[in-house]
């Protein structure tokens, strides 16, 4: 039997929830990321934490980032390279609830304390 998956902490919900080519929107031409998968993009790359921070911010492994990671650098590269549009929705994943430790070290400007839930449109 499988582990059951584990829920992974996410600092927030993003403020966009897709990206479209500057060309005709095709409907069935869509990649999906998961808010997870959102996550990890912008704690690597933006915040610039290393793949070990990221995991413990997430209260995952950090083979288990690794793997979402990877996974959204290929939805990013097929959406920018074949035109599709990208959608951020879904997965395993918790807000975090602005615990009385900091989310994280750069956290600050994107932790849900400062942020509402009500920025995501109903209609995903």
């Amino acid at each position: 039997m499988a582990r059951p998956r584990k829920c992974r902490k996410v600092c927030s919900l993003p403020e966009n929830y897709g990206f479209a080519p500057m060309k005709e929107m095709d409907d069935e031409n869509r990649v999906i990321m998961a808010v997870d998968e959102y996550e990890t993009i912008r704690l690597i790359d933006l915040v610039g934490y290393t793949q070990e921070e990221c995991a413990a911010q997430m209260h995952i492994a950090r083979t288990t980032v690794q793997g979402i990671y990877n996974e959204a650098r290929k939805k990013i590269a097929d959406a920018l390279v074949n035109g599709k549009v990208l959608f951020i929705e879904g997965g395993d994943f918790a807000l975090c609830e602005g615990e009385s430790v900091p989310c994280g070290k750069k956290c600050e400007k994107f932790c849900c304390k400062k942020r509402k839930l009500d920025n995501i449109p109903k209609e995903m």
